[in-house]
């Protein structure tokens, strides 16, 4: 007899578990059993496995019955005409789910020329191995495996056309690709996704060869010329919103011009570009400091007289201003209610984005690199034609990173824009190189993508030809301008007296374990210490008891709160931290004494 299991649970037993396995197919593909049911005939242990559960990863395929493909022409042309849907397939029995474990008996062949009598099933696509994102790669079956995942993952974070109503819309930190294009290099899934409808990239013309060390290090020189005609530019919005919030008692919070005696009331200048009812008038340049949303709030501790006694409170200052380094023109500015019915205002900034030195740019395989320089376009070489490349990229990213396809990629997108074509690039199915190559030549150029150069700066020829051509270029969300930030001194955290974090509130720059060993390594101590001096403090110590004492600035004198007066004290240098950890230790019950031992005491 042979074991059954449904999702894992041993649920009896039957006589032949080949026929039963069988069966179960059959029922499945006569559409009588639910199109999710995977069923597995365990040869060696002689054990059926059914798998109904959810979460199972399960993948479409054509099912091969004697060598042949039951898609039919016929079929296909169905499909075409939409006399039929992908359901009434799946119902017909022509294609089914297969999950990892039904896989293990079955042989999937790729191509269709490929069948056997052994096959089993029929890939619908070899492409329908990848992602989304991945199957928008061009050429991937020329590069290696991670960076194909990589190329992947950095599409993501490209800036685009996320939306065509961006407009109407207030999203967190967005971007808009101001010219967005179609890859000149396409992919089967950029026309099955509509990709033309929410573009991300730009075809530029880059050329491989090193610029005076500007582009090591995956760096890229790119085009001053470039960037002026509009190569990468980009508007980024972020909302600033507030509501009027109530509270216990019927107070409320009120959205306005705060009056002076309010607590906490800022400079008449803050507030300068506020209206009337207290938001920011549209098209008004912005910054840090500035109030966007006036607004007071009623006091945060109320005893139980002051309840009654409303009037006499002062409201205290809440508004809504720009952090620390944040700057920008009011876009929009909409006034609505929340869910509990309280007023709502949402006021959307925006910021042009030029690229600058320190933005990241991609390529499709992985090929990332910031800015290193940008460079006049008189000082950008040129091809014999007079073409200057937008993007100058560096040879040694190539060798070891095995991404043939960005390669191939220029020397497709060369073809394209020379034929006024677009270039098939999809994976396991694309253009042929070779097609590509004399494509090419038949242009007047060399078959392998290569041009002479000459230098803007001598106008001599570079001894060696420069391979130029263009590429689908994309530029990611990651700009210097969201992300630079330094700082001396600065607003401490009340606690530890450490600089608070975060670049919003102008946070402090943390030294970390590494960084310490190198300057323990240059041996810079005294650089060391002031970089550990963030929280330094001077406390009192009483010699007796070894416990922190109190300092008395009216008396300008310590004494110990344990021994009283006639103990000697002595002001010792520590880090607030340290003070605090003490603190809490005696908090315990724990005795942290200090021994204190003279700086000149030999002993």
């Amino acid at each position: 007899m042979t074991d059954v299991f449904v999702d894992n649970k041993y649920v009896g037993s039957v006589k032949d578990g080949h026929k039963f396995r069988d069966d179960i197919i059959n029922e499945r593909r006569a559409g009588k059993m639910p199109s999710e049911v995977n069923v597995l005939f365990h040869e060696a242990t002689d054990q059926v496995f059914v798998e109904t559960s959810k979460g199972r990863t399960i993948r479409p395929l054509i099912v091969v019955k004697d060598g042949k493909s039951t898609l039919t022409q016929e079929i296909s042309d169905k499909l075409n005409k939409n006399e039929m849907q992908w359901s009434d397939l799946i119902k017909m029995g022509v294609i089914e789910y297969l999950d990892p474990s039904e896989e293990e008996d079955a042989l999937v062949a790729f191509y269709e020329n490929e069948l056997t009598a052994e096959h089993t099933h029929l890939s619908i696509t070899p492409l329908d191995i990848l992602g989304l994102c991945t199957s928008l790669i061009p050429f991937g079956q020329f590069n290696q495996g991670v960076r194909l995942s990589q190329g992947s993952k950095n599409q993501k974070q490209a800036v685009g056309f996320y939306a065509a109503n961006f407009f109407q819309r207030i999203d967190m930190d967005v971007n808009i690709l101001h010219y967005p294009q179609n890859p000149v290099v396409k992919t089967l899934m950029h026309d099955v996704s509509d990709y033309y409808q929410h573009p991300s990239g730009q075809n530029v013309v880059i050329a491989i060869m090193p610029y005076d060390g500007y582009n090591m290090e995956d760096a890229v020189v790119i085009n001053k010329g470039s960037v002026d005609r509009g190569l990468g530019r980009s508007t980024y919005f972020r909302p600033v919103v507030s509501e009027e919030l109530r509270y216990p008692g019927g107070l409320m919070d009120e959205i306005s011009i705060p009056d002076k005696d309010v607590k906490g009331f800022r400079t008449e200048k803050d507030y300068r570009f506020l209206e009337e009812d207290g938001i920011v008038s549209a098209e008004s340049k912005v910054q840090e400091g500035d109030v966007i949303i006036g607004k007071t709030s009623p006091p945060r501790f109320l005893n139980s007289m002051d309840e009654y006694n409303l009037a006499g409170n002062v409201r205290r200052e809440s508004s809504m201003t720009l952090e620390h380094g944040e700057r920008g023109v009011v876009d929009l500015v909409l006034l609505s209610e929340n869910e509990e019915g309280n007023r709502l205002i949402q006021v959307r900034l925006r910021e042009q984005r030029i690229p600058e030195i320190g933005d990241k740019f991609i390529s499709r395989h992985g090929q990332k690199g910031v800015i290193g320089m940008v460079v006049p376009e008189q000082n950008i070489p040129f091809s014999e034609n007079g073409m200057r490349p937008d993007i100058l990229f560096n040879p040694h990213g190539l060798p070891k990173r095995m991404t043939v396809a960005h390669l191939i990629e220029m020397l497709g997108g060369k073809v394209g824009a020379l034929e006024g074509r677009y270039i098939d690039g999809t994976t396991f199915d694309s253009e042929n190189e070779k097609d590509l190559r004399s494509a090419l030549e038949k242009l007047g150029f060399k078959e392998d993508g290569t041009e002479i150069m000459y230098s803007p700066i001598t106008g001599k020829q570079y001894q060696a030809r420069i391979y130029i051509g263009s590429m689908y270029y994309q530029r990611l969300k990651h700009m210097v301008a969201n992300k630079m930030h330094s700082r001396a001194r600065g607003p401490i955290q009340l606690l530890t007296r450490q600089p608070t974090e975060g670049r919003a509130k102008e946070g402090g720059l943390r030294l970390g374990e590494m960084e310490k060993d190198t300057f323990i390594a240059h041996g810079a101590s005294l650089l060391l210490k002031e970089r550990f001096d963030s929280d330094k403090t001077i406390v009192p110590i009483c010699e007796k008891c070894g416990l922190i004492g109190i300092y008395d600035s009216r008396k300008n004198k310590s004494y110990c709160p344990t021994c009283g007066d006639a103990v000697e004290m002595s002001n010792i240098e520590l880090s607030y931290a340290f003070k605090l950890f003490m603190d809490e230790l005696r908090s315990f019950g724990i005795y942290p004494k200090m021994m204190l031992k003279s700086e000149y005491d030999p002993a």
